[in-house]
């Protein structure tokens, strides 16, 4: 780690760098220790000569015929992508994703927090819940510059998810973690990741075949 030499990240590159690490780390939990670059590209949906592009930027990861050593790509990724300042975050959606999220609060990182959460039904604004008092949208813009927040996340179902979206952009926040898999339109300057929980269990059971597969060969 101590000799890799990371040249300029072209922006495309920088934005799916999270998305190879968290593919990395379930490759990792799995107990499989190499990859190439073929297979990585099915599993991230990210086609292979990006891939081998996107990792040339880290220096040299992989070696031709072989693949690239798995554990070692989570060491590296996990390094680039580690922060050290504390950022505090929105929850937009609080029905039962998003208290969910707000009971774990990044408990494995305690450079993330969320610090003040949001919805629109007025059921449950103005409640505290689970510890978190409960604002309406509307006081959104008023409540992210008091609290210092800079990361929204949304929980909001994909109907409402535009509407949500939008109104965090118009706070200013640029970072936003979107639980909706309808693509939101978003100017250039605003960093949006999705989280398709579908494609997420897609992902497992494709996890699960490659291994059963891996131990009926050894067998």
């Amino acid at each position: 780690m101590e000799n890799l030499k990371v040249k300029k990240l072209p922006k495309a590159t920088a934005k799916r760098l999270p998305l190879y690490l968290r593919y990395l780390k379930v490759l990792n939990e799995s107990e499989i220790v190499r990859i190439k670059s073929k297979d990585f590209a099915q599993i991230t949906q990210v086609p292979s000569a990006t891939i081998r592009r996107d990792f040339s930027y880290l220096g040299e990861l992989g070696r031709s015929g072989y693949g690239y050593d798995v554990p070692y790509l989570v060491e590296v990724f996990s390094r680039l992508l580690e922060s050290n300042e504390e950022k505090r975050i929105a929850l937009c959606g609080f029905g039962n994703l998003g208290k969910a999220l707000a009971n774990n609060n990044f408990r494995r990182n305690e450079n993330l927090k969320i610090v003040a959460v949001f919805d629109t039904n007025p059921e449950i604004i103005g409640q505290t819940i689970n510890g978190y008092y409960v604002h309406g949208m509307d006081e959104l813009k008023q409540v992210i510059k008091e609290e210092g927040i800079t990361v929204a996340i949304s929980t909001v179902p994909s109907k409402y998810s535009k509407e949500a979206v939008n109104a965090i952009i118009e706070t200013g926040i640029t970072a936003i973690l979107n639980f909706a898999p309808n693509r939101v339109k978003v100017p250039k300057t605003v960093h949006m990741q999705y989280i398709d929980l579908t494609t997420e269990l897609q992902t497992l059971i494709f996890f699960d075949s490659l291994q059963t597969k891996a131990e009926a060969v050894k067998a």
